[in-house]
């Protein structure tokens, strides 16, 4: 939940949207992103929306947070109206969401299914800090409706963890992994960053090794980015640690990618792999694909419709909103067809399934044998389309799909400038 955000147009008090948002929603996948934005140390690299005790200061508490989720979930039901619309997908996130009681979180599980149905097959995750949680924690998250964890172990290495300042004992991962697996969890998850400053080859060799060895469902591994405004990027302005390299980051997305195919685990989004398609993050491909979510939380991000909103940031002004019996949304925006189709390709292009041709105009199919002659697509998938790759007629590209090599895969952005 990144803490800048787009300057918008006004949002109304009550929350409404416009007819068009709503039309076809029933035919629409939904999920709900739960954002939690406490954390007990606030992380050197991390640009999200989330707050320690200390910068929540007087008048915040987490005792009454789940109570102002709730309410926002309920103006959520009455926003959407009366069509049925049941959550295919639950997704907590933060910050640390399991800083709360599980039966915090558990009854804004509850919330959401009074409110709007649970899919029969619905998927319900929290993110958590391997020292953010016990064995009976994990126990009644998982009676409570939770069926998908998503631990931050970001690395194994005690001084990468320590310039990326995590806490947790790199030890404690295969044990939060295990009492995962004993309190029933059957999608286990695990975060990884590589390129902090300081790392090297070896040292994310180990993460990748200790990672695999909790045999995880499903593996995130993202480049660590420097951004502004951070204590990192502080650090690395007054050359206290190196600025991340490309070269290395390749590398490093090279050795994971082999490790993790070798272990059974296939790429099915750039930074994403999973064991099959049912331990796939349906929540992400939820967004990845442009489907409807509605983002409950200070700072939450919100798309029904070709319609997105966003909340005030701060904790205090989200309560005092919701208490006042008002919407929370700060700003929003209506996408129109050319936004919403660059940002079909932006995303699509960078999942396994791959990216429908047709999308592309004159220009960008123009681009595609260029990209096949590198190596950065793959061919198959394309057939005989490439051969009128700059035609207006549609009809012979139906199907034909675009998909990243691993080379194209380390080259996406690039990519996606060429085709749009």
């Amino acid at each position: 939940m990144p803490s800048a955000f787009p300057p918008g147009d006004p949002a109304p008090s009550d929350g409404r949207l416009p007819g068009s948002a709503l039309e076809g929603a029933a035919t629409r996948p939904f999920g709900v992103y739960v954002h939690v934005p406490f954390c007990t140390v606030r992380c050197g690299y991390c640009d999200f929306n989330t707050y320690t005790a200390t910068e929540l200061g007087e008048g915040v508490t987490r005792a009454t947070y789940a109570e102002s989720a709730i309410a926002e979930i309920r103006r959520a039901r009455t926003v959407l109206g009366d069509v049925d619309r049941r959550v295919d997908t639950i997704f907590f996130g933060g910050g640390t969401p399991t800083l709360l009681p599980p039966a915090d979180l558990t009854a804004i599980i509850a919330a959401i299914s009074g409110e709007f149905g649970l899919a029969d097959d619905v998927e319900v995750t929290t993110e958590a800090n391997p020292d953010s949680v016990t064995s009976w924690d994990l126990e009644a998250l998982r009676a409570g409706g939770f069926n998908r964890l998503s631990f931050g172990m970001q690395s194994a290495v005690p001084h990468v963890l320590q310039t990326l300042d995590r806490t947790h004992d790199p030890l404690r991962v295969p044990a939060v992994v295990d009492w995962a697996r004993q309190a029933g969890f059957e999608q286990v998850s695990l975060d990884l960053i590589y390129g902090t400053p300081g790392e090297s080859l070896a040292d994310w060799q180990v993460s990748i090794d200790a990672a695999l060895a909790c045999t995880p469902d499903h593996v995130s591994a993202y480049s660590l980015i420097v951004e502004e405004g951070t204590a990192l990027a502080r650090r690395v302005r007054r050359g206290e640690v190196p600025m991340t390299d490309d070269d290395d980051l390749a590398d490093k997305y090279v050795a994971a990618d082999d490790a993790f195919a070798a272990a059974g685990l296939g790429w099915y989004e750039v930074s994403n792999w999973s064991r099959d398609d049912a331990s796939r993050c349906r929540h992400n491909l939820l967004y990845w694909q442009g489907a409807d979510w509605w983002g409950v939380g200070p700072g939450s991000h919100s798309h029904v419709g070709g319609v997105r909103w966003w909340n005030v940031k701060h904790p205090a002004a989200y309560a005092e909103r919701i208490g006042r019996g008002v919407s929370p949304a700060h700003a929003r925006e209506t996408l129109d067809e050319e936004t919403r189709l660059v940002e079909r390709v932006l995303l699509e292009i960078r999942i396994r399934d791959g990216l429908d041709i047709a999308l592309l105009d004159d220009a960008g199919r123009a681009q595609l044998p260029d990209l096949v002659a590198r190596g950065l697509v793959e061919p198959g998938p394309l057939g005989d389309a490439l051969s009128d790759a700059a035609s207006p007629d549609d009809a012979h590209l139906a199907g034909a799909r675009l998909v990243l090599t691993r080379d194209g895969r380390l080259l996406a952005d690039a990519i996606v400038r060429d085709l749009v």
